[in-house]
């Protein structure tokens, strides 16, 4: 009977205040919507940090009269700096790329996307260089000043300005769809505050009513915070259908190009069923707390 009672009174307090609870549901949406957008920014920057971490390289080019000399790397001052370089804590791997592979690594490159200037492509436009890869990140700026001004290297290439760039620009997007889920955060506390401020005083008389004859404060009040949190767990449930269709029209496709050359990690459908949770969490915490507030201090009764 109790539970029928409080049940009725939910989809009545709906019913009288169709409008507000649609604007709430919708105001709902948008905030976790944002807040998931943020969560799944996240997602790929933690990813695709790894893909980086395997892949981010520095490479330390052969000055060319040593080249000449030691086109192989067997003898000083080369040999030297790549033995050295190989002893050195955090570092994986180091590869000697020649002058002949390099320019046919680029030769073969050029070929395939602009044949046409392949054929004006000669040996001594490129360098030697030993290539190293890293076992710990936090050793990549160590090695690269330890070596850079070696004997027999002249310069260098240094990969982490390109992936500070990218880890910036997801920080970016991650930082604006919190900021805009914070603000519309806010709108949606003023709606549920208000809905169930003028749910309850259209029900004040019977609420009244009810204490009279012995009904608890919390009997009476439940109704309008079921109210707040049915609201809150459609427009939840509107948000993370919302994050999928957002993973096919805006993930997949504008950044399809990126995911095809692994520059960025992929998001899947596995990454939006792990942040939803959060989402649904966050929508009944607020919209629940923010009820149970505006009851404790508007409605005495």
């Amino acid at each position: 009977m109790r539970a029928s009672f409080v049940l009725s009174e939910v989809l009545n307090g709906f019913r009288r205040n169709i409008t507000m609870t649609v604007a709430m549901i919708l105001t709902t949406a948008v905030t976790l919507g944002m807040l998931g957008g943020g969560l799944l920014v996240i997602q790929m920057a933690n990813k695709s940090q790894k893909i980086f971490l395997d892949r981010v390289e520095m490479q330390f080019f052969v000055n060319s009269d040593v080249t000449k000399k030691d086109p192989n790397c067997t003898t000083d001052p080369c040999a030297k700096v790549k033995t050295e370089i190989e002893a050195t804590p955090g570092v994986a791997t180091v590869t000697y790329i020649s002058q002949q592979q390099a320019y046919e690594t680029a030769k073969a490159s050029w070929a395939k996307d602009s044949p046409e200037l392949a054929e004006f492509i000669r040996p001594e436009s490129y360098q030697a260089a030993l290539r190293v890869r890293v076992s710990d990140p936090n050793r990549f700026g160590a090695i690269l000043d330890e070596y850079k001004r070696a004997d027999g290297i002249d310069g260098v290439l240094d990969q982490r300005d390109l992936v500070k760039r990218i880890f910036s620009v997801l920080d970016g997007a991650r930082n604006a769809a919190f900021a805009v889920a914070a603000v519309l955060a806010v709108a949606a506390i003023l709606l549920i505050a208000n809905m169930v401020q003028v749910a309850a005083f259209t029900r004040q008389r019977e609420v009244s009513i009810m204490r009279l004859v012995g009904a608890t404060r919390w009997y009476t009040q439940l109704p309008f915070l079921l109210e707040a949190v049915v609201a809150a767990v459609v427009g939840s449930v509107l948000a993370i259908a919302g994050l999928f269709i957002a993973k096919i029209f805006f993930f997949d496709k504008a950044l399809g190009d990126l995911y095809g050359v692994n520059i960025l990690a992929r998001i899947t459908a596995s990454d939006v069923w792990y942040v939803s949770p959060w989402i649904l969490l966050t929508g009944i915490v607020l919209a629940g707390v923010t009820a149970y507030g505006t009851l404790r201090y508007y409605v005495r009764e």
